[in-house]
């Protein structure tokens, strides 16, 4: 009888540990992000981009989602694009970084499209946003400041 209990009780732990990989793995997944998405903004510069989408939102300068996006690099107003890199599939943007470098306009990758939902506005998450031109807007020097600390990344 204590060989069968014995062999009974490591049962237990090992099934509790099995337990536990599913609540760490979401995180997990959340705090790597996807290879693919680059470059990626780091914490700091990410507070700066989600300040200048706020702004360029109340200045009627944005455009939210991956196809709007599109359209601004097609049609040539576009002064950068931010892509979020949990979107899931990524694929579904990543037509993006290929037209941007054709037209030679910055792109960054942001790690939520939570945040940057909110930051356009919109209770949804947004996957890709695109800052437009506009010669005589308020916010334009902040838009060529990020525009040059998204070069450097890329450099």
């Amino acid at each position: 009888a204590a060989i069968v209990s014995a062999a009974r009780a490591p049962p237990a732990p090992s099934h509790a540990e099995s337990e536990q990989p599913p609540t760490v793995k979401p995180a997990m997944a959340e705090s790597a992000p996807n290879p693919k998405a680059f470059p990626l903004a780091d914490v700091n510069l990410q507070v700066t981009i989600m300040d200048v989408v706020q702004q360029a939102a109340n200045y009627k300068q944005l455009k939210k989602g991956a196809n709007e996006a599109t359209k601004t690099l097609n049609r040539g107003i576009s002064e950068l694009i931010i892509m979020s890199a949990d979107a899931e599939p990524l694929e579904i943007l990543m037509h993006l970084p290929l037209l941007c470098e054709d037209k030679n306009v910055p792109y960054v990758f942001v790690s939520s499209k939570q945040a940057l939902g909110r930051a356009c506005g919109v209770s949804r998450p947004v996957i890709a946003a695109s800052i437009t031109t506009n010669e005589g807007s308020q916010i334009k020097a902040q838009i060529q400041k990020l525009r040059d600390s998204i070069d450097q990344l890329l450099i």
